[in-house]
């Protein structure tokens, strides 16, 4: 199973902000999430939505090993 991490507003949008998901590559969790909560998959779509896999920046699907961890990070701001 991926340990899923959402930071910012997509931890407030599902309501959750870590969680064990079973899933083979990042296509396929996504899809799993895109089932569970439309609202979530939506909003993980926005053009500045980062993918970290294993602490790595991804922009492309990639497989997942059991024990892999993938976070979700939205656009930061700073001031």
């Amino acid at each position: 199973m991926a340990r899923v991490l959402l930071f910012g507003r997509l931890a407030d949008v599902a309501g959750w902000r870590e969680r064990d998901i079973p899933a083979r590559s990042l296509a396929d969790l996504r899809g799993r999430l895109a089932a569970e909560d439309p609202a979530l998959f939506e909003a993980l779509q926005g053009p500045a939505v980062r993918t970290a896999v294993d602490q790595q920046l991804v922009s492309l699907d990639v497989d997942l090993r059991p024990d892999s961890e993938v976070a979700f990070l939205p656009p930061m701001s700073g001031g």
